[in-house]
C-alpha cells in the first residue's frame, strides 16, 4: 500500500479558502493584541527538550539532534517558550513586559473533541504581574480579539486552581486522604469518597459552582482564609468587567490548569464544542530559581476557521491577454484580486473569477460572457 498523498493521523492540509482564512484570523487576533501594547515574538518550532516548560511532556514529539546528540522536541505549547524568552533574552527589560505570539504547535495525539495533532495557537502574555488588574487586562484583550474575529456567543469559565491546596494549608481537614486524592475526588465531583475519607469540609465546594453571581455568595459563606476572600473579590471584579458575557465559576476545576496559580479561565463560543482558548495566572522560573508572576492566554485558531470565520469576500477579476500593463496595478490598488489569463481560452469559472476586464472596464463575468 502506497502512502503517496496520505497524511499521518491528526494532520491535514489547509486548502483555499480556509488557508487564507487562517492567515486572516491570525492577523486579526494579533492586531488586537498589538493595539494593547503587546509586542510579537517568534520562538522556534523545535527546542531542546529540557528547555520546553509549557505543555505536558507526554504531548511532545521527541527526536535526537544529529548535531548536538541531545534530545529535541517539537513544541506542544508556545506559552512556555515566551516565558523562556522573557527571563533570558528580555530579562533586563522593564516589567511588566507584554508579549504576543502566533504559530503552529504539535501534539503526540489528539483527543475526542480536538482530534487534530497540529494546531495554530495565538496568544498574549503579561509577565511581571499577576494582579487583578493584570488579569482583567489579559482577559479583556482575549475577549476583544475573539469578538474582532467574529465569534458570537462568548462565555468565560473561571476556576481557582490552587484553592484546594491553599485551604488544606490553612487547616481544612483532609481526613485520612492525601491532598492529591481530595483534589482528584473534587475533579470527579465524588462526594461519597470525600465523606468516606473524612474530608467533608471540601464537599460544599462542589455545590459552589455555576453562574458567578450565585457561586461567589455560596463560597463566601464558608470559613475561608483572608487571602482567598481577596481572590474572590478579584474574581467578582473580573466578572463585572465582562459586561454582557456569561461568566461561570468552578472553584475546584484543575484539569488543564495544573500550572496556573490563583486564576484560570476557559473561553467558549457559540457553535464550538471545545474551548476556543484558555489562560490564567502562573509563574515563570528564572535560572537562579527565582519565580516571576505572569498572566496570559492562548487561543486555538483552527476551530474558528472550521466555523467559517476569517473568510474575505474579495472580488477576483480576470485580465485577458492584451490587457494594458497599467490596469493590473490600478485594480490591485483598489482592492481587487487580479488573475492574468495565460491564453484566450482561460475559463473564468475554472480560475474562480467573478469579474472580467473587458472593453476598458471591470464587468461581472456573467455579463461579459
Amino acid at each position: 500500500m502506497t502512502s503517496f498523498g496520505l497524511l499521518p493521523e491528526g494532520l491535514r492540509d489547509r486548502l483555499p479558502p480556509q488557508a487564507q482564512a487562517l492567515a486572516n484570523l491570525v492577523r486579526t487576533l494579533t492586531d488586537v493584541c498589538a493595539a494593547h501594547g503587546y509586542e510579537r515574538v517568534a520562538p522556534p518550532l523545535v527546542e531542546y527538550e529540557a528547555s520546553l516548560a509549557g505543555g505536558s511532556s507526554r504531548e511532545r514529539l521527541r527526536f535526537t539532534d544529529p548535531v548536538s546528540q541531545m534530545t529535541l522536541a517539537l513544541r506542544s505549547d508556545i506559552t512556555g517558550q515566551v516565558g523562556r524568552i522573557a527571563v533570558t533574552r528580555l530579562a533586563a527589560q522593564a516589567r511588566p513586559i507584554r508579549l504576543m505570539y502566533a504559530g503552529p504547535v504539535l501534539r503526540v495525539r489528539g483527543d475526542q473533541l480536538s482530534p487534530e495533532r497540529e494546531r495554530t495557537q495565538a496568544g498574549a502574555e503579561l509577565i511581571g504581574s499577576n494582579s487583578p488588574a493584570a488579569a482583567a487586562e489579559v482577559l479583556a484583550v482575549a475577549v476583544e480579539a475573539l469578538t474582532a474575529a467574529g465569534l458570537a456567543g462568548l462565555s468565560v469559565d473561571l476556576t481557582m486552581p490552587t484553592l484546594v491546596g491553599d485551604l488544606a494549608a490553612a487547616g481544612w481537614p483532609l481526613g485520612n486522604a492525601s491532598l492529591g486524592q481530595v483534589q482528584a475526588w473534587l475533579d470527579g465531583k465524588d462526594i461519597g469518597a470525600l465523606r468516606a475519607a473524612g474530608a467533608d469540609a471540601f464537599v460544599p465546594l462542589i455545590a459552589a459552582a455555576g453562574p458567578v453571581q450565585a457561586a461567589l455568595p455560596a463560597l463566601k459563606q464558608l470559613d475561608l482564609p483572608d487571602a482567598v476572600l481577596v481572590r474572590l473579590d478579584a474574581i467578582a471584579g473580573l466578572a463585572r468587567s465582562l459586561d454582557g458575557i456569561s461568566v461561570t465559576l468552578d472553584p475546584t476545576e484543575r484539569h488543564g490548569f495544573e500550572y496556573q496559580t490563583w486564576l484560570g479561565f476557559s473561553l467558549f463560543g457559540a457553535g464550538l464544542m471545545a474551548e476556543v482558548g484558555r489562560g490564567g495566572a502562573y509563574l515563570v522560573a528564572h535560572a537562579d530559581g527565582r519565580q516571576e508572576t505572569a498572566v496570559g492566554f492562548s487561543l486555538y485558531v483552527d476551530g474558528l476557521v472550521d466555523m467559517g470565520l476569517g473568510q474575505e469576500a474579495r472580488m477576483r477579476v480576470l485580465l485577458p491577454p492584451g490587457t494594458p500593463a497599467d490596469v493590473g496595478p490600478a485594480l490591485r490598488g483598489q482592492g481587487w484580486i487580479t488573475v492574468a489569463a495565460l491564453d484566450a481560452s482561460s475559463d473564468t469559472n475554472a480560475l474562480n473569477c467573478s469579474h472580467v476586464w473587458t472593453d476598458g472596464a471591470v464587468r461581472p463575468a456573467s455579463i461579459a460572457l
